[in-house]
């Protein structure tokens, strides 16, 4: 058979392996409790042990994933309007009020504190996001939110899930390993609590840090 008849299978790199399906990023929530004390702010956070598939042995805020029944769970008072408002530029109202019921009982389950049974959510605020990358084989469309410690009631206990967990200084959390998402929300904090409520009322764009970089939404 003449060479330009015969049909030669195409080459195929074989160095190269396939590359995995991205994971769909589940929708979670963490909660930044703040204690304001002196001139370094306090956050509670504990330690994912070291069988914790996602962030092992690093220190975090609670909380978890959106699970179904926080869509539709009452609440005792609702988010206050600018907050809805800013949830909702990346999630419907039952999201929007069911990260908010997700970051509250993750908040009783991990630490023993508690918004109440339904919670309150009128003193919650949103912070930003942050998307885990597609290459990851666990990722969270995570929104971090904020709530004083005075709006709390109970006594720091907690499931265990959570190791050393007690209030960080700001400062003191910043000088630790920490890992590269909880830090940069930690700055990201820090931005915020350097604003007057009104400010914070009148943003018009959140952060949103996908890819180790802040967007805005």
């Amino acid at each position: 058979m003449p060479e330009d008849q015969i049909h030669h299978a195409p080459l195929v790199d074989q160095s190269e392996p396939p590359r995995p399906k991205a994971v769909r990023a589940r929708h979670a929530a963490s909660i930044i409790v703040l204690r304001l004390r002196g001139d370094d702010p306090e956050m509670l956070m504990g330690m994912r042990g070291a069988r914790h598939r996602f962030m092992p042995n690093r220190l975090v805020f609670p909380g978890g994933a959106v699970d179904r029944a926080d869509l539709s769970a009452p609440c005792a008072s609702d988010l206050r309007p600018h907050t809805l408002r800013h949830l909702r530029r990346s999630a419907n109202v039952h999201l929007a009020r069911g990260l908010a019921i997700a970051a509250a009982r993750e908040l009783e389950e991990e630490t023993g504190f508690s918004l109440g049974r339904p919670p309150h959510l009128d003193g919650i605020d949103y912070l930003c996001r942050a998307v885990t990358p597609p290459t990851n084989p666990i990722r969270f469309n995570a929104r971090f939110l904020v709530v004083n410690a005075d709006r709390l009631s109970g006594t720091l206990a907690g499931s265990g899930e959570l190791e050393n967990l007690r209030y960080y200084g700001l400062h003191e959390a910043l000088a630790l390993d920490l890992a590269m998402p909880t830090r940069m929300v930690i700055d990201r904090l820090r931005i915020w609590l350097a604003m007057s409520a009104e400010e914070r009322v009148a943003l018009t764009h959140t952060p949103i840090l996908r890819q180790r970089a802040w967007q805005m939404e």
